[in-house]
């Protein structure tokens, strides 16, 4: 297994904890931009923080591997052929079974003309 699979995997273990600790946030708006507070870790606030500071983390994290996920791929190089193993070589026969089509729709009645009086 190489250094883009294994980043690949770690990506996304990543990805799966940012999503849990993200949702495990209460929607109380603020968030990243306000202070923290010195009232300790279990509190209600300290562990709005902690969240936080593990959502940036995390975030981090997933933006620094997402770059270098793209140096591996850049660095690993693709020749830049098209892969034709899959392409047909051979022209299908045209069908010999006569094609049945679906009788026309029957035409609608003609509609009646009403004169209009001026």
């Amino acid at each position: 297994m190489g250094l883009f699979h294994f980043l690949i995997v770690v990506q996304a273990i990543i990805a799966a904890s940012l999503v849990g600790i993200i949702l495990m946030q209460r929607s109380e708006g603020g968030g990243l931009g306000m202070g923290g507070s010195p009232s300790g870790l279990m509190s209600a606030r300290g562990a709005a923080d902690f969240l936080t500071r593990t959502t940036t983390i995390l975030a981090t994290l997933f933006i620094l591997l997402s770059i270098s996920l793209a140096f591996v791929a850049a660095k690993k190089g693709n020749s830049g052929e098209i892969d034709n193993s899959l392409q047909r070589t051979e022209v299908p026969a045209a069908p010999t079974a006569p094609v049945t089509t679906a009788p026309a729709p029957a035409a609608p009645a003609p509609a009646t003309e009403v004169p209009l009086d001026k």
